[in-house]
């Protein structure tokens, strides 16, 4: 589905990614991780189309997209959960979801999304007149993936869902995403909780400093003596 093809993105005249290349499917969630500044945010910003390429591919769904515009990609079926939710505070949690719909008129489409949104996240559902600066953090999560998904995505973009959440709650965003696998969307997921990550992927790639160094079945690498040493803490 995803087919991210020897990039090269600079900074000014910083080479923050060297050549990466990864594939994502559907029906799987396939995860990047790394340390600070390993670029994986900065791959996943590429793919949505809000950092130019100074040189290789992105294919998604057998069509070229990088060069095109971040909205025109939320149109084919990408969507960003970016770091930190972006979430607008002051708005009821049903104005923010309603945002993700903006680009689409569908309005059978939209109410059947929304609908969905609620079935994955129930707490949304009794929190629709709350302001979401009034939702717990994991709450606040739930929201921006729910954002998402109101945008009628086939592939998920999700970039540390998992940060600044209670152990309980981190567990129940893994079961969210691999949820979203199950029924068929494609999830590229970046996370600093690299067990989390390697727990729920199928695929996984290790960035450093700008490259790849390692890749594979996540099962495969949860126990690489690399990985378990600078990214496990094993």
């Amino acid at each position: 589905m995803l087919s991210v093809k020897n990039i090269v993105v600079h900074y000014g005249g910083v080479e923050a990614l060297k050549g990466i290349s990864i594939d994502a499917e559907s029906g799987s969630v396939t995860t990047l991780i790394g340390a600070n500044g390993a670029g994986k945010s900065t791959c996943l910003r590429a793919i949505s189309g809000l950092v130019p390429l100074t040189s290789g591919e992105i294919w998604f769904t057998d069509k070229r997209i990088d060069g095109i515009a971040p909205e025109e990609i939320v149109k084919l079926g990408i969507a960003h959960v970016p770091e930190g939710r972006r979430l607008f505070p002051f708005m009821s949690v049903y104005d923010n979801l309603m945002t993700g719909a903006y680009l689409r008129e569908d309005k059978a489409g939209i109410q059947r999304d929304l609908e969905k949104v609620f079935e994955y996240f129930p707490i949304l559902r009794s929190r629709r007149k709350q302001q979401a600066s009034s939702l717990s953090g994991g709450e606040q999560q739930m929201l921006a993936v729910g954002r998402a998904l109101l945008s009628n995505p086939q592939l998920f973009i999700l970039d540390e869902p998992s940060l600044g959440l209670a152990p309980l709650m981190v567990k129940e965003m893994g079961d969210h995403i691999r949820r979203l696998a199950e029924d068929g969307y494609a999830v590229v997921l970046v996370e600093q909780n690299a067990n989390l990550a390697l727990s729920i992927a199928k695929k996984a790639y290790v960035l450093e400093v700008g490259r790849i160094v390692l890749e594979g079945d996540a099962r495969e690498l949860k126990v690489d003596e690399h990985v378990k040493k600078y990214y496990l803490g094993i």
